[in-house]
C-alpha cells in the first residue's frame, strides 16, 4: 500500500473528528447527518467507557464514540455542526490531523466529500 504524506513531506488533506454520545441512536443520528450533509467520508461507531471530571467530581459513563474521517477544509465546518446538532451541554470535539493515509483512501474520501461546504 502507497501512503500519501510523512514519508513524502506532504500533509494529507485528511482529518479525524472524535465526538462522543451517551446513546447509539443519537451517535448514528449524528453520523447520517454529517455524511447527508457532505461533511464526512466516513463515521465509525464505537461502545466505550468515558471517565471524566463533571461537576468537581469523577463522572463515569458508557458512551458510543464517533471517529469521523473528512477533510481538513471541513474541519472547521463538522465541527460547528456538531457542536449545533449534539445533544450534550458541552460536547466532545477533537480534531486529529492525518499524518499519512493509504492514497485509495484517500482517493476515495476526497471524491466523496465536497471541497467547500
Amino acid at each position: 500500500m502507497s501512503l500519501t504524506g510523512d514519508e513524502d513531506g506532504s500533509t494529507p488533506d485528511l482529518c479525524v473528528l472524535l465526538t462522543t454520545t451517551a446513546t447509539e441512536d443519537e451517535a448514528r443520528a449524528l453520523a447520517k447527518g454529517l455524511l447527508t450533509a457532505g461533511l464526512a467520508a466516513c463515521v465509525q461507531l464505537s461502545q466505550i467507557d468515558s471517565l471524566y471530571i463533571w461537576d468537581d467530581a469523577v463522572a463515569e459513563d458508557p458512551e458510543v464514540r464517533l471517529m469521523i474521517k473528512t477533510r481538513r477544509t471541513l474541519a472547521q465546518a463538522a465541527s460547528a455542526w456538531i457542536e449545533r446538532e449534539h445533544p450534550y451541554e458541552v460536547p466532545q470535539v477533537v480534531i486529529l490531523p492525518a499524518l499519512a493515509v493509504g492514497s485509495g483512501y484517500l482517493e476515495w474520501a476526497i471524491e466523496v466529500t465536497p471541497a467547500a461546504p
